[in-house]
């Protein structure tokens, strides 16, 4: 500054935009093309928001019979009143519903303390061992007073957590196996994981499914059966550790091949480099596409109405055929889209996290 010039007549500094004008303006009218979609879709909320308040709100059924809410012509929340513990716990024996309640919870625990990064490593197997034996304790009974419950009275959100859960869980030792297979060197390992891979991914779940319900118990011994939830989780682990394999290769192959060669150098044999070198950095990479694969994973199990398990989207459809609430499929769907929608969406956003997260130490 000159020695003649004061500070106000100095610049003002250049600040950002800012305001809500600002705001809109970056957002949603940058462009014409922009500004034309916004206008587009209010004009859409703004027809159809009315209609659903009017629905779901103004002219609601929240109590009564089936023949009250088919009169005030809205929403019948009172079929959710009346069904929602049938769809989110199945056949599971009434008086008995606070196990499934607290299997869910305690199922929901192990993923939230899973998500903290500060408990990645021994701890974690401990609290997956402690979480799912809870939940396997509460689902079962037959000890601390509890009555015995058999998986063909399982049902709802609970067996949709349990074959999503364990059934992922169980796939990732096989995924890894297998994409240490694909990749490595004896072309005998090598044939037999892509030929398993390929094949697997190159069919739907529900023939897995399938074969695992009817195909399995021709091969065993007379006199020998396997449990409808035991035989949907083989289907669905085998299915997913295929998907889990291409992942986990993906991040095998993004390892510089100088550290093999370090390691190598360092007399490391191929367990050791794999263990403590390779592996820990491509299953740092490959974390978000694996939080990806649980969700695909919570979805699918859906098609395990095809071997006679009812899911939560199945006990939904089951609770639609009583004669006396027939017809109100809006109500229970968008039910159960709500609760799947909290946790997928719940699952993407930790996806985003990580990705966030562990790529800032790779970003240039």
């Amino acid at each position: 500054m000159s020695m003649t010039e004061t500070p106000t007549e100095r610049a003002a500094p250049i600040r950002p935009n800012q305001g809500l004008i600002a705001w809109l303006r970056a957002n949603l009218f940058s462009t014409w093309y922009n500004a034309l979609l916004t206008l587009a879709i209010v004009w859409l909320l703004a027809r159809a928001i009315p209609g659903l308040i009017d629905w779901a709100l103004v002219k609601a059924s929240w109590s009564g019979d089936a023949a009250a809410c088919r009169e005030a012509g809205g929403a019948c929340w009172a079929f959710l009143a009346e069904k929602w513990r049938f769809i989110l716990f199945g056949t599971f024996p009434d008086d008995q519903h606070w196990r499934p309640t607290l299997a869910i919870l305690a199922m929901i625990a192990t993923l939230v303390v899973s998500a903290d990064r500060r408990m990645w490593g021994r701890p974690l197997l401990y609290i997956w061992g402690v979480g799912l034996g809870l939940s396997a304790l509460l689902m079962f009974g037959g000890v601390l007073g509890m009555d015995y419950v058999p998986t063909e009275l399982w049902g709802g959100l609970p067996l949709t957590l349990t074959l999503s859960i364990v059934g992922l869980v169980a796939s990732f030792p096989l995924g890894v196996l297998l994409a240490l297979g694909r990749t490595s060197d004896l072309p005998v390992m090598r044939g037999l994981s892509v030929v398993y891979i390929e094949l697997v991914r190159g069919v739907p779940l529900i023939s897995i499914l399938f074969m695992a319900s009817v195909m399995l118990p021709l091969f065993l011994p007379a006199g020998v059966s396997i449990d409808k939830v035991l035989r949907a989780l083989i289907g669905i682990c085998l299915f997913s550790a295929a998907y889990v394999a291409e992942v986990v290769r993906a991040g095998l192959q993004a390892i510089p091949k100088g550290q093999v060669e370090a390691a190598q150098a360092l007399g490391l044999g191929y367990w050791q480099r794999q263990r403590l070198i390779i592996l820990p950095q491509a299953l740092s990479l490959v974390i978000p596409p694996l939080v990806n694969s649980f969700i695909a994973s919570f979805k699918d199990t859906s098609l395990v109405i095809v071997i006679g398990l009812l899911d939560l989207l199945s006990t939904a459809k089951s609770a639609l055929t009583d004669p006396a609430w027939r017809g109100f499929y809006k109500e229970a769907y968008l039910f159960v889209g709500l609760i799947y929608l909290a946790f997928c969406y719940a699952l993407s956003r930790y996806s985003r996290y990580l990705e966030t997260v562990l790529g800032q130490g790779r970003r240039r």
